[in-house]
């Protein structure tokens, strides 16, 4: 048995599948699930069923199918209770609007809703629907209810689409979907135990009551990043910049809107923390003077003189060692990428730096996605092409674990003590 079969042999995933173009694809999340050891139940909506057969499914689980929220099981039990009851992990692929909806507003209107509203086990939620649905206010208010409720969302990807158009909205590939499905076992937790600081956003740099000095971070990037870490077992605390999205729930939220309010909070989060990633737009200037008052508009020239701002990344790199935490840095590039980002990561002291372009055909910021090129010491360690940002955000605490368990000398075997010499 290879590695990949033992990470899900014997775990009981149920895969809900609603009515999508897209559960074409979830026959291929099924076999692959199986292939890999898992003991696989698949859950239909009436309208999944019109698009592929329950046979099909049957076919290759060699289990019944679920489509009736009614039906009983072969014990006379009711079936999706005993589903909801058993079940080790639970996979929506595709979710549509319509079941996405249904879920944030707790209905159980069919078997899959059912399933998912009665059991305690994980929930992964692979949307699947039009860009227009995707991006709408909608939609969005309703995917982070279910990540309010502990459920992980494999963010759709870019790409052609059923109405023709090409844009966000197409359902991840189903091995993307596997391995999220594999991490919640093998991991078992990867970051459990550690504490882990994300800072995000923009920060704000006041020239008066109304005005202010800024940059157009998002806060995703670094939200998405906390939010993984999150689910990956780690205590995280996310220092909140000016940020476009909410903070995401189940970690310690430290608000920082000036870079002296980031710089305060970092320095101080930072020694007790084991992983620190600053992901936060960090102005580099702010202004030497802040008036107390709105400033007029008289018809003259206004001059704002700048001063520099610390640099926060810098002095949590010369922190030392049992202080220092592992340190992941971002650099946003207009040019020269490779060279700009290995500089700051040897000046800095920096572990990891994950460089983007800004500016170009791949500008991330505000974006929900990203392509970005994560450099070591020795250069470039990944070329992904443009991800979802939470894709992104599992794929670097993927590179961030093995590098932060390498970089940790391991631990002296426990020696015995007398006592136990004796009992043996």
């Amino acid at each position: 048995m290879n590695e990949q079969r033992g990470q899900l042999a014997g775990r009981r995933v149920v895969v809900g599948v609603a009515g999508s173009i897209a559960a074409y694809k979830a026959v291929s999340l099924v076999r692959l699930l199986a292939e890999r050891g898992a003991l696989v139940d698949v859950v239909m909506t009436p309208s999944a069923a019109r698009f592929v057969t329950p046979l099909t499914f049957a076919s290759l689980v060699h289990r019944p199918v679920l489509s009736d929220l009614m039906a009983l099981d072969a014990e006379n039990e009711i079936a999706h209770v005993e589903l909801a009851e058993g079940a080790d992990a639970i996979v929506l692929a595709p979710a549509t609007a319509q079941l996405i909806g249904e879920m944030a507003a707790g209905l159980a209107g069919n078997a899959v809703s059912a399933v998912a509203l009665a059991s305690r086990a994980p929930v992964i939620v692979a949307p699947a629907m039009d860009a227009g649905m995707w991006t709408h206010a909608a939609t969005q208010r309703n995917v982070e209810t279910l990540r309010g409720f502990g459920y992980l969302i494999i963010e759709p990807e870019v790409g052609s689409l059923a109405s023709g158009l090409t844009g966000v909205g197409r359902l991840a590939e189903p091995l993307t979907i596997v391995e999220a499905v594999e991490r919640l076992f093998a991991r078992g937790g990867d970051l459990e135990g550690l504490h882990v600081v994300v800072s995000a956003g923009g920060t704000r740099e006041p020239i008066d009551p109304v005005r202010f000095l800024g940059n157009r971070s998002s806060g995703k990037m670094g939200a998405a990043i906390a939010e993984a870490a999150r689910d990956r077992g780690a205590t995280v605390t996310l220092v909140a910049g000016s940020m476009s999205v909410p903070p995401p729930r189940g970690m310690t939220v430290i608000e920082a809107i000036t870079a002296a309010d980031m710089h305060r909070a970092v320095l101080r989060a930072a020694p007790a923390a084991d992983i620190l990633v600053m992901a936060a737009a960090v102005a580099d200037f702010a202004p030497k003077r802040t008036s107390s008052r709105k400033i007029k508009r008289d018809g003259a020239g206004l001059q704002i003189d700048l001063v520099p701002n610390p640099d926060i990344v810098a002095e949590v790199g010369e922190m030392p060692d049992g202080t220092r935490p592992f340190l992941i840095g971002f650099a946003a590039e207009s040019d020269d990428l490779e060279v700009n980002a290995l500089s700051k990561l040897r000046d800095k002291g920096l572990d990891l730096i994950v460089g983007n372009r800004v500016g170009g055909p791949f500008d991330a910021i505000g974006s929900d996605e990203n392509k970005v090129t994560v450099f070591g010491v020795e250069g470039a360690l990944t070329d992904w092409p443009m991800l979802p940002k939470r894709q992104v955000a599992e794929r670097l605490w993927d590179l961030i674990v093995d590098r932060y368990r390498a970089s940790r000398p391991p631990a002296a075997p426990e020696r015995p003590s007398r006592s136990r010499r004796r009992g043996a």
